[in-house]
């Protein structure tokens, strides 16, 4: 008994008082950026905002534009801001006004109309990518270009359904933005239906695609879009299908797709690891 009653003394003792909180600094909100609310393709959404530390220092200088797809707060924002900082601290690629852009029904937003009766089934409401776009053309980046210093450079980026998504604008409306990144795009959508349509001879803006370890007709429909672009065509194909799952390609490849698309020029690089690998590449 009274070595457990020692026992219980020690321990009472080893805990340390709780300290006093008014004894610190107090602690003030930390601004990450600005957030803006609409009511777009039949849900409120919001467009997010961030911009470069030093962007109030020099009020003539202009900033590129990255556009993420699925950019809440709750969704990629924190880690596609992070990762293109990140970039920018090294020079891998350059620094730019991060905009996110919330989904709220992915498939409904990202994907065009499906005539695969099992899609059908599985996400009745697919299909209204084409004014979701419109609502990007028309709105957003019109009050970002108004708002903010932006140098015209505006790439979209985005992974899975975003990853069509940005396939079929870089297609379909390629002067809306000046770069298009599409990780582990979800080209089985509509039994492959984007990668069957031959997008023209003309040169588009540059366009980074890359294939994790999806397989099937998502691999497929990759490999198929591939051998349609035309030999003028610049474009970066990052092959990491015995390296990647499609579950960590975007944290593992959107640094990759800004250094193609935002390049500082920086000949240190590839001595730091920084390899832009493209293991199929046109333009």
């Amino acid at each position: 008994m009274r070595l457990l009653l020692a026992s219980i003394l020690s321990l009472a003792v080893a805990v340390p008082a709780l300290a006093d909180p008014n004894a610190y600094p107090q602690p003030r909100p930390l601004i990450i950026g600005e957030t803006v609310t609409f009511e777009a393709v039949g849900a409120e959404r919001s467009v997010n905002i961030v911009l470069p530390p030093d962007y109030a220092e020099d009020p003539e200088r202009r900033w590129p534009v990255v556009y993420q797809l699925d950019g809440a707060m709750a969704q990629d924002l924190m880690m596609g801001t992070g990762l293109m900082r990140w970039g920018a601290l090294w020079g891998r690629s350059q620094d730019a006004i991060v905009v996110g852009i919330e989904t709220k029904d992915r498939q409904r937003e990202l994907l065009p109309p499906t005539g695969d009766e099992a899609e059908r089934k599985r996400w009745p409401t697919a299909g209204e990518s084409a004014a979701f776009r419109a609502w990007l053309a028309d709105i957003v980046k019109p009050m970002i270009e108004a708002r903010y210093r932006t140098d015209g450079t505006a790439v979209l980026v985005g992974e899975s359904a975003a990853g069509h998504f940005v396939v079929e604008t870089w297609a379909q409306t390629p002067a809306l933005f000046t770069g298009y990144a599409a990780i582990s795009p979800s080209l089985q959508w509509d039994h492959e239906a984007l990668s069957r349509r031959p997008p023209g001879t003309e040169a588009r803006p540059p366009l980074y695609l890359s294939l994790a370890d999806e397989g099937g007709a998502t691999e497929t429909g990759m490999l198929r879009l591939l051998d349609s672009l035309p030999p003028a065509q610049p474009y970066c194909f990052s092959d990491r299908r015995t390296e990647l799952h499609h579950s960590n390609s975007l944290h593992g490849l959107l640094p990759e797709a800004l250094q193609y698309l935002l390049p500082t020029g920086a000949d240190w690089l590839e001595e730091y690891g920084f390899t832009l690998r493209c293991e199929r590449r046109g333009g």
